[in-house]
């Protein structure tokens, strides 16, 4: 039996009860099937999210994969005995048992969705149509003032995605596994950068607000940023660049000092449940992890749009990871760990 109430931290978009939008409700329903009545705070960016799990408030997350490792190590959060989620059996293969989701062969969440940090560029201004990240890092663009980047220490590996496919003497295979050379490498260009950006986001309705008013023309977003300035007739478009993204594959994980666990468990099932799955994904803009969620959403193309079914474009993306020091190669316990990251991205913004 439910315990009458799930407190929950979450991305915004992936928790909504009808408020923003009366066509977009999946909560109403969970609520009255199990009693649990929904709480939820909006986490902004995953270092947020991460403190937020720290003081035990909360019964559950929808973390990405920069936050989960952390809140295993942590503590903050435990294993999901998957049998109790009926729904997880039809979760894409592709999306199971990875890196940022299991350690030791213990699951530690659910998979809400995935997608790719996109390119996102003015259509009547930038000319012409992107096809590259270089837009966002050539130091001598005609958009200086108008690039922005997502603020956190995260998209450090958005440089070393860059360094990787112009600098292969580097030799980055992992762009969230840097040694001291990379990583020299890839704040030495993000120091370049700065130069040439306008304003960093992490809150996506900064992001939206810029590229409506024109102070923002090209930079990294996500498809629900893109889909919220379209539906207001803004000129975007966005692209998967040439050398391919970052991304993020989000997993609802359950506290490990849950009060409520049991509608915490019943709100996991309900999150991935093939009819729930296909709206949340859908309005946020991103790929679902039920397999029978392509098959319900409204626009009909949308697993197609967003390569649900389709591992090789998935390959294209380096899922957001939480570096750590073993570089998981013959090199050892020498590559940078997320603190480390963290002090280098306060230098780079100033």
């Amino acid at each position: 039996a439910g315990e009458g109430q799930v407190d929950l931290i979450a991305w915004a978009g992936y928790v909504e009860d009808g408020n923003n939008d009366p066509k977009n409700d999946w909560v109403t329903s969970f609520t009255e099937e199990t009693g649990c009545q929904v709480n939820v705070t909006l986490g902004n960016t995953s270092d947020e999210m991460v403190n937020l799990m720290k003081q035990g408030n909360h019964d559950g997350v929808s973390a990405s994969g920069d936050a989960t490792l952390r809140l295993i190590a942590a503590g903050d959060v435990a294993p999901v005995n998957t049998e109790l989620i009926p729904n997880y059996k039809d979760v894409f293969p592709g999306l199971k048992d990875k890196p940022h989701n299991s350690v030791d062969g213990k699951n530690y969440g659910v998979p809400h969705g995935r997608g790719a940090n996109l390119l996102m560029y003015n259509t009547d201004v930038v000319k012409p149509a992107p096809d590259s990240w270089s837009v966002v890092w050539d130091k001598a663009s005609p958009y200086k003032g108008k690039i922005t980047a997502y603020d956190s220490p995260i998209y450090i590996a958005d440089a070393a995605l860059w360094l990787k496919a112009t600098q292969p003497d580097l030799g980055i295979e992992n762009v969230y596994e840097l040694d001291q050379k990379q990583f020299d490498a890839a704040i030495a260009l993000l120091k370049e950068q700065r130069k040439i950006i306008g304003e960093y986001w992490s809150d996506y309705t900064k992001e939206i607000d810029a590229f409506a008013k024109g102070n923002s023309v090209a930079g990294t977003t996500w498809q629900v940023i893109a889909n919220v300035l379209k539906a207001d007739s803004a000129p975007i478009e966005v692209t998967l660049p040439k050398e391919g993204s970052t991304g993020w594959s989000d997993t609802w994980m359950i506290s490990s000092k849950a009060k409520n666990p049991n509608c915490m468990y019943m709100f996991m099932n309900h999150i991935i449940s093939p009819e729930t799955n296909a709206k949340a994904t859908e309005y946020f803009g991103e790929a679902p992890s039920n397999t029978k969620s392509c098959a319900l959403t409204a626009d009909k193309d949308h697993c197609t749009k967003f390569h649900a079914t389709d591992e090789s474009y998935f390959e294209k993306v380096a899922f957001w990871t939480t570096p750590t020091k073993d570089c998981g190669d013959a090199r050892g316990a020498v590559c940078k760990d997320y603190s480390e990251w963290v002090s280098a991205w306060t230098t780079v913004k100033g």
